[in-house]
């Protein structure tokens, strides 16, 4: 549009010049006073702009090389920018400046750092660390004292080990009641039986599944017991990298992507001889639940969708067909698929788990963390996957305490107006001392502080797939795509201003953190783009079931109703604390949905 617009003004300007000299010589340019053409129109409409800008239009202007209409389409654009107070001379020194430094610099640093998509290379020498010590080192890091789980019995068929904790089937591997290769064989099958409903599952590594599993119990035969994940089944988010086998990150664009190394936090859960058996869902690239193969499902209702870029590690746990799985958060995607789907899941303080090998949106935002059947095995998983690593500058080695020896009767935890009262009302019998309690805070703009740093960040990680219009393939129009076109209009000096601002809210929350931890809505939009900003940890805990309209005769449709434990940044074993002690004397978090019995019009290939 651009060049005609340019013709166009430049043609009126000439023609103005020249009417003066030679009027008669221009008759010909005379246009009509009826029966008006498209084109009349046009010309009209640039004889209005030409009319408009008359009084900034110099002959010097005219004798330039550069026409005039590259000014005016940039003082035009300076308003998306909210900067269009600068005069015509100014813009001109602007344009200049632009293609002699800018442009050439922009496209010399795309050229060193953003050929290749995703963010797993060249982290930016920019590190949010998130404690409000000024040290995330506090003191030497402990692994905690896990339970053991003794006296534990081999069930008789395959839905009850689907459902059984992380320390009842290490107990089972354990003892040789069952071996790892027998369990990969359980889950496996549930696995491939329960996708066909859930589409949760990008990539079956069966036959890494099996290695692993073999190797896990060769090692026990030779006396060698490596902890509590010894020979234990999961599954990972498929935006995290497994050498050999597709990191897709849930796009078209990337679904025969392989990238060959391995993520930091597979190499932990490998040490401990944990069985990977799935790449699970992950919405393309971070957004929603939406992805190149379909869309997942809630195991609680097939009619919703389980919502949240992790959306195959919830569902997957919530149905049993993982014991657990890895998912990632930068903006609600822990949260709002465990909270829709009813699985006990950690969103940890930022920089707990190193991301090196993990699909990036924003270094500032992700995090890596569990969807568990309990809090108990949230904790267990956390302990062995938290540590820092070279490849994640803003990783850290926090000094959790033990949440299995935290004395919550010494705590003081606060509710929020959203919160589950049943949770408040069990903790307090539970000798916890709780509060009402609000955050206070000024910033106002805390949604969109969230949504220009995710979405600039997110653009430098993708800008050579939208250069190379991939965009245009994304698999749902109205999210990535929209928000990165939008991006590309954020001036740096308002990214840096919204980082201020950012820091600003940080303050003001921590001064108002007046409690060990407090109870609250874990989907509220506002406290999940809070919780995430400043980097705090939160537990997502299952508290009930709520009906769901015109439910099937033939089904047993529900919606689990869930609350959120948030915590101080570095005291993730505060909140799993407070989860584990809720969940020692209620049972929501160990029902399971009836995803046999799906209703009258859904079928289960078995």
């Amino acid at each position: 549009m651009f060049p005609l617009k340019k013709a166009l003004i430049w043609l009126l300007i000439w023609w103005k010049q020249a009417w003066a000299v030679w009027p008669p010589k221009c008759a010909w340019l005379t246009l009509p006073t009826s029966g008006k053409s498209h084109s009349y129109n046009i010309v009209s409409r640039y004889h209005k702009i030409w009319k408009d800008t008359k009084d900034v239009i110099s002959a010097k202007d005219v004798l330039r090389k550069e026409p005039v209409s590259s000014v005016i389409a940039l003082k035009e654009s300076m308003k998306y920018f909210d900067a269009d107070f600068f005069d015509d001379s100014k813009l001109r020194e602007m344009e200049d400046g632009a293609e002699e430094f800018n442009v050439p610099a922009f496209r010399e640093n795309r050229k060193l750092v953003a050929l290749e998509n995703g963010g797993l290379h060249n982290p930016s020498a920019l590190v949010f660390k998130s404690s409000w010590n000024g040290n995330n080192k506090v003191k030497e890091s402990k692994s905690f004292n896990y339970p053991r789980t003794s006296m534990v019995h081999l069930p008789s068929n395959d839905e009850d080990i689907a459902f059984m904790t992380i320390t009842e089937l290490g107990e089972l591997i354990r003892t040789k009641k069952i071996t790892s290769q027998q369990l990969t064989d359980v889950f496996l099958r549930r696995l491939k039986r329960y996708n066909t409903v859930l589409e949760s599952v990008i990539t079956y590594t069966e036959d890494l599944a099996y290695k692993q599993a073999k190797e896990a119990d060769d090692l026990l035969d030779q006396g060698k017991y490596l902890g509590p994940l010894h020979g234990i089944p999961y599954g990972l988010k498929d935006t995290i990298a497994v050498p050999q086998y597709n990191t897709t990150w849930g796009s078209k664009s990337f679904k025969n992507q392989v990238i060959d190394m391995e993520a930091f936090v597979y190499k932990r859960l490998k040490s401990t001889g944990a069985v990977l058996l799935a790449k699970l869902v992950a919405g393309s690239l971070g957004y929603d639940d939406i992805w190149f193969g379909g869309r997942t499902r809630n195991p609680w209702n097939i009619e919703e969708f389980s919502t949240g870029s992790s959306a195959g590690p919830a569902a997957s746990t919530s149905a049993g067909m993982v014991p657990f799985a890895i998912g990632s958060e930068t903006a609600g995607s822990i949260t709002y698929p465990a909270a829709r789907c009813g699985v006990t899941a950690l969103r940890p303080t930022f920089g707990t788990v190193a991301r090196t090998g993990v699909m990036s949106i924003s270094e500032s935002l992700d995090k890596l963390g569990p969807f568990c059947r309990s809090a108990v095995d949230c904790a267990i998983i956390l302990d062995l996957i938290r540590g820092m690593d070279a490849g994640d500058p803003s990783s850290c080695e926090v000094a959790l305490e033990d949440p299995f020896h935290v004395d919550i009767t010494k705590l003081t935890v606060g509710y929020l107006d959203s919160a589950e009262m049943e949770v408040v009302n069990v903790l307090s019998v539970k000798g916890v001392k709780l509060v009402p309690f609000k955050l206070n805070y000024t910033i106002s703009s805390v949604q969109s502080i969230l949504d220009i740093t995710m979405d600039v960040d997110m653009l430098a990680h993708f800008d050579n797939w939208q250069r190379e219009g991939h965009d245009h393939d994304y698999e749902a129009q109205d999210q990535w795509p929209v928000e990165l076109r939008r991006a590309r209009l954020v001036p740096a000096v308002d990214y840096i201003q919204a980082q201020r601002a950012r820091g600003k809210l940080i303050r003001e929350v921590r001064e108002s953190f007046t409690v060990d931890a407090f109870i609250g809505n874990v989907t509220d939009w506002e406290l999940v783009c809070l919780g995430n900003l400043v980097g705090m940890p939160v537990m997502v805990v299952p508290t009930g079931f709520k009906s769901i309209e015109h439910p099937p005769k033939d089904g047993t449709r529900r919606t689990m109703a869930t609350t959120g434990i948030y915590a101080r940044p570095d005291h993730d074993h505060i909140a799993l604390a407070l989860a584990m002690a809720y969940q020692s004397v209620t049972d929501h978090h160990k029902q399971r949905p009836s995803v046999d019995d799906l209703g009258p019009n859904d079928n289960v290939h078995k």
